[in-house]
């Protein structure tokens, strides 16, 4: 059996908790061995249980472990930069959780560090790419059965916000899974963003513009609206309606198990992304773990993740102004051509 590919695991967060269990139960090829979170007892805890294990409070420490060949990064976004760019100087391929950089000079940085390598080293966590439901669709939009799309209706529903959550973080944190599948479905940039605002919804917090109306214009005339509410109280629910010229197409009606008993029946509604889009996290981790171990680098790129932060940081002075903003995007590399539609 060859080798298992040895992953350093930096966050140990919710996120990074499930990446851990996945890569140890899940994922085929690989095997953790080294975890760094700045709260060392729920980095131990994170990987309790597990062999050949080293525990770091400093991140860059769990690059040098023994054993590790590759990093899955799911700290939180503002870190995302400096661990990029270490892991770039090691030559280590890297799985980073979206947001790549939150800020896109940043992301710019990133993107042009690893362009300066002449060579891929990253793949970004967008994981709706791997979702069954969102592969069908981008293979029927390709085929061109449907003729060119006009439109995408997008909606992205939280059962509520964690504290701390602000109206931007609508758009930079949660409308960026849309600002991506939109871009990679379409195959097109977006090049402006507006962003209506309803009365925001009792069940809000204080000062919370949600929900949130977000409209996006496409490099090739096509229009995109997600409605994003983060507070709705009743389950995790993302849907996303293709309008062509020839027909439509519908994902994410909730498929779910269904209950009948006692002369009535009853619905699971997912209650966050870790369950609605649990095999779409599966299959991104172990495509990735797959590509890493023949020499490979797959997926959305670093490119994809520097015009996700660009996006949104447009969607988030179009939420501030009122008004139709522009999205600005630097000249892309030759190393990323074609990134947009793969």
């Amino acid at each position: 059996m060859a080798e298992l590919l040895g992953v350093a695991v930096l966050g140990a967060g919710h996120m990074g908790a499930d990446h851990i269990r996945r890569l140890d139960q899940v994922v085929s090829g690989a095997r953790v061995a080294a975890v760094a979170d700045p709260d060392l007892d729920r980095a131990k805890a994170a990987a309790a249980g597990l062999d050949g294990v080293t525990v770091h409070a400093d991140p860059l420490a769990a690059l040098d472990a023994p054993g590790v060949q590759a990093v899955l990064i799911a700290s939180p976004g503002p870190a995302h930069e400096e661990l990029l760019l270490a892991a770039f100087a090691r030559g280590l391929p890297v799985l980073c959780e979206k947001p790549m950089v939150p800020d896109s000079a940043g992301a710019l940085r990133v993107v042009e560090a690893e362009a300066a390598l002449g060579r891929r080293l990253a793949q970004i966590g967008f994981m709706r790419r791997y979702d069954a439901e969102y592969r069908r669709l981008k293979t029927l939009l390709d085929g061109g059965s449907l003729g060119r799309p006009l439109m995408l209706h997008c909606t992205h529903r939280n059962v509520s916000s964690p504290p701390g959550f602000t109206s931007a973080m609508l758009i930079d944190s949660s409308v960026s899974h849309e600002i991506d599948a939109a871009r990679w479905l379409l195959g097109q940039e977006l090049t402006a963003v507006t962003v209506l605002r309803p009365r925001p919804s009792a069940g809000a917090p204080e000062g919370l513009l949600d929900p949130q109306l977000v409209l996006f214009e496409t490099a090739g005339g096509a229009l995109v609206d997600v409605e994003i509410f983060v507070n709705c109280g009743f389950g995790y629910q993302v849907r996303c309606e293709a309008v062509c010229e020839r027909g439509s197409a519908r994902i994410g009606e909730d498929h779910s198990l269904l209950v009948t008993t006692a002369g009535a029946a009853r619905e699971e509604v997912p209650q966050d992304y870790l369950v609605r889009f649990a095999d779409a996290y599966d299959r991104e981790v172990q495509a990735w773990v797959d590509a890493t171990r023949e020499g490979r680098v797959t997926g959305p790129s670093a490119w994809d993740g520097y015009a996700s932060s660009a996006v949104a940081e447009a969607g988030v002075r179009a939420l501030e102004s009122g008004g139709r903003t522009t999205v600005r995007l630097a000249p892309r590399p030759d190393l990323y051509a074609g990134d947009v539609s793969r």
